[in-house]
């Protein structure tokens, strides 16, 4: 596409019956690059993904991949893309071979052009030397590499890929990190990313879309975002307090400077504050309700502390509940997406 655009989404919206998962979002994903939409369980991210898929149709507004529109011409639109749910789609009987040959099958590549694919394919993830070993017997790491490469047989422009660490241990999510940034810059394939683990979000995209209750709440590059908090008055404080009770806590959430107070462990407070006296208000409040502070420091901040700061609530917390806002400047970033320059 001739403005650098592969995916052009507009006024997006899916409804089921009367609870609309996506709200009337709009984006652009670049040519060559690794979007991410980050939120919690049930914030929209996956029924967009399957709307941009082909695999649902919106209620309301347009999506393009590849300058098609994902209803009216879905069958182009799947010749340009790979999907890979949260949910793997792999024989664990079959070799890791057959099970590529099975799904390369499908697209009707012909014999000798598979046979080659396949082999690139196998060598690319490093899993050339397991190609006769039945997928069952691989690791969870190794499965979902397999996962990964069957959705790359048609060799797609674009790949969705849905949660890619989920339920992984940390050497198996690392081994898919690296490989989803080989694939882009080696292969220059534009990747769609859903996730709700930070890390991915940071280490990965290019761009990230915070969103919430099918909403994106915020767009930009995990930088930019980070500079929503670190670029004013707002500051990241983590409390040490060896008496900490839930009195001692109802005090300092009480104070006007604070944004969003979560207890991390019978010791610890994070907490985002905003004002010059924020730090000698906490204080004040936590010697009133003779409260010792061991620790107190100024954190940098983190995309779990930009989510907190703009929805009012944790990325775990599910979608589903009503958690109402705390007064404060986390409030002014409702409404459209904000962009920082």
């Amino acid at each position: 596409m001739d403005n650098g655009n592969i995916i052009e989404v507009k006024n997006l919206t899916k409804m089921f019956g009367k609870f609309t998962a996506v709200d009337d979002i709009s984006f652009d994903v670049k040519k060559g690059e690794i979007f991410g939409l980050l939120g919690p369980n049930g914030a929209g991210k996956s029924t967009t993904l399957r709307m941009l898929s082909t695999l649902s149709r919106p209620t309301k507004g347009t999506a393009t991949v590849g300058g098609y529109d994902t209803v009216k011409n879905d069958t182009e639109v799947r010749k340009l893309i790979g999907i890979v749910s949260e949910k793997m789609i792999i024989y664990n009987r079959l070799t890791a071979r057959e099970n590529l040959w099975f799904f390369g099958s499908l697209f009707n590549i012909p014999k000798d052009t598979l046979t080659k694919r396949i082999d690139e394919l196998l060598e690319l993830v490093q899993l050339t030397k397991w190609k006769n070993a039945q997928v069952g017997t691989f690791s969870t790491g190794m499965r979902q590499r397999m996962n990964v490469v069957r959705a790359l047989l048609n060799m797609p422009q674009v790949l969705f890929l849905d949660e890619p660490t989920l339920g992984l241990d940390p050497q198996s999510s690392v081994e898919i990190r690296d490989f989803i940034k080989k694939l882009n810059q080696e292969q220059g394939t534009t990747v769609i990313i859903t996730t709700h683990m930070m890390v991915d979000a940071d280490l990965l995209c290019d761009r990230i879309a915070i969103v919430d209750h099918g909403k994106i709440i915020a767009l930009d590059t995990s930088t930019n975002l980070k500079k929503i908090i670190s670029g004013g008055d707002t500051m990241i404080i983590k409390l040490e307090i060896a008496n900490l009770t839930p009195d001692l806590i109802a005090s300092v959430k009480a104070l006007k400077c604070a944004d969003a107070v979560t207890q991390e462990n019978s010791t610890r407070l994070h907490l985002i504050v905003h004002g010059e006296e924020a730090f000698d208000n906490i204080i004040d409040a936590v010697r009133e309700k003779n409260g010792k502070i061991t620790t107190m420091e100024n954190l940098q901040p983190s995309l779990e502390d930009v989510f907190l700061h703009i929805t009012g609530h944790e990325v775990r917390d599910s979608a589903d509940q009503k958690i109402p806002m705390q007064q404060g400047p986390g409030r002014r970033f409702g409404g459209a997406p904000r962009r920082v320059r």
